[in-house]
């Protein structure tokens, strides 16, 4: 004999099972400290979509992150090596997206973009498969423009 359950017992059903199955682990990295509320702030005003892929659960609360292979935002990362060269000549480009300042390194698996000039340091991954990586970080412009106000522009 079948039991048919309700539709809405079934949909809280489905839910909680998949409220318990576990998110995306993402690396452990230093977090600048007061940030941690901006950061959170961030993270909910994050896009449903980054580069044409949906949202996924992380395992905890210190990224954000999209897709397969996962296009990943952390806030709050210490500020990159890169801006602290030797050579003052090797200072690295900034590049100009929808309002929001990056420098990027060339990753083996992609590309990580770190803002700069802003109150503070805000990365996202993206995977070699994204092309233009450069999609993934217009996406995320209005909600790092929102809660990581700009200091100093590139000029």
């Amino acid at each position: 004999m079948r039991t048919l359950l309700p539709g809405g017992v079934l949909l809280g059903v489905l839910l909680t099972v998949s409220a318990c199955s576990p998110g995306l682990a993402v690396d452990a990295y230093p977090t600048e400290r007061g940030t941690e509320i901006d950061c959170k702030a961030l993270y909910a005003d994050a896009p449903r979509q980054v580069a044409g892929e949906d949202a996924i659960l992380v395992e905890d609360d210190t990224a954000v992150a999209w897709g397969a292979p996962p296009i990943i935002l952390r806030c709050g990362v210490e500020k990159p090596a890169i801006l602290d060269p030797e050579d003052p000549a090797d200072v690295p480009p900034c590049n100009f997206v929808d309002g929001v300042d990056w420098v990027s390194e060339t990753t083996a698996d992609g590309y990580l973009f770190t803002t700069i000039g802003r109150a503070f340091y805000v990365s996202v991954e993206v995977p070699k498969d994204y092309d233009p990586a450069a999609d993934a970080l217009a996406d995320v412009a209005a909600a790092v423009k929102k809660h990581d106000p700009s200091v100093t522009p590139c000029e």
